[in-house]
């Protein structure tokens, strides 16, 4: 048995993305407010991506330029790339959990009001496709 959990360990590891990437979790936006702006940059360079959120009056679009920073910075430090030849390879929003509150409504009645959170995952790429 640990022989076949040695064998299925490095399939996974050999199998690994090793581009670099970035994660936000459970950000109080909902996901279908931060696939609008995703669409704005999706396959633009790092550079081209934060200069166009700096200039998009979205909310989401601060959040965007935090995780966009950190997985550049994740290229530079990890990988040695240079942020100038990065590119947004993938660029996803997930829901996240949902927090449930109540609206009291008139004759004792109440209405469920939906707050949802989502996880935010950038993948970047060097220009050239190649590490």
């Amino acid at each position: 048995m640990a022989t076949r959990m040695r064998e299925k360990a490095a399939a996974r590891a050999e199998a690994r993305d090793t581009r670099p990437h970035a994660h936000a979790r459970h950000i109080r936006i909902s996901p279908t407010k931060v696939r609008q702006v995703l669409a704005i940059i999706r396959g633009k360079s790092v550079v081209e991506a934060i200069a166009l959120l700096e200039h998009t009056p979205k909310s989401a679009s601060e959040v965007l330029i935090k995780v966009i920073n950190s997985a550049a910075a994740n290229a530079e430090h990890n990988q040695n790339m240079s942020r100038s030849d990065l590119v947004i390879a993938e660029i996803f929003a997930d829901p996240g959990p949902v927090l449930k509150r109540m609206m009291p409504r008139g004759r004792g009645r109440a209405n469920r009001i939906l707050k949802r959170t989502s996880h935010i995952t950038v993948i970047l790429d060097n220009v050239g496709g190649d590490l």
